[in-house]
């Protein structure tokens, strides 16, 4: 069995060392994960009214005039999803719905205010 040259050996961990896939693989980005949880353009109106406090159905679409009940409900279900709302039904007729922000809901109040300042400077 024949020994490659040093050259060749060189050139060959060159290649190794310098690998770079064609689709690179995914790293994780903690930002990316926040904006996956908090969702589309909706979840900051629904998060800013969940701040203050305990809301139903129709007091988000109220205070969201431009929003409509199905991205409405969307949004909802999806911030459930993620655990940054909580969501309670009562057994009334017609059913009471409640929507309250849990503690990972309520740990996006600071970010939320930095993005308000700062669209207030830039703006």
């Amino acid at each position: 069995m024949s020994m490659p040259e040093s050259g060749t050996t060189s050139k060959m961990l060159a290649q190794t060392n310098n690998y770079v896939p064609k689709q690179p693989t995914h790293i994780e980005c903690s930002i990316e994960k926040t904006l996956d949880a908090i969702g589309g353009k909706w979840s900051f109106l629904v998060l800013r009214e969940l701040f203050g406090g305990t809301k139903r159905f129709g007091e988000l679409q109220k205070k969201i005039k431009a929003i409509s009940p199905k991205s409405l409900t969307e949004t909802l279900r999806h911030l459930e999803e993620e655990g940054v709302l909580e969501r309670t039904a009562y057994p009334t007729v017609p059913v009471t719905v409640e929507y309250t922000l849990t503690p990972k809901g309520q740990d996006l109040h600071q970010i939320l205010k930095e993005m308000k300042l700062w669209a207030a400077k830039w703006s």
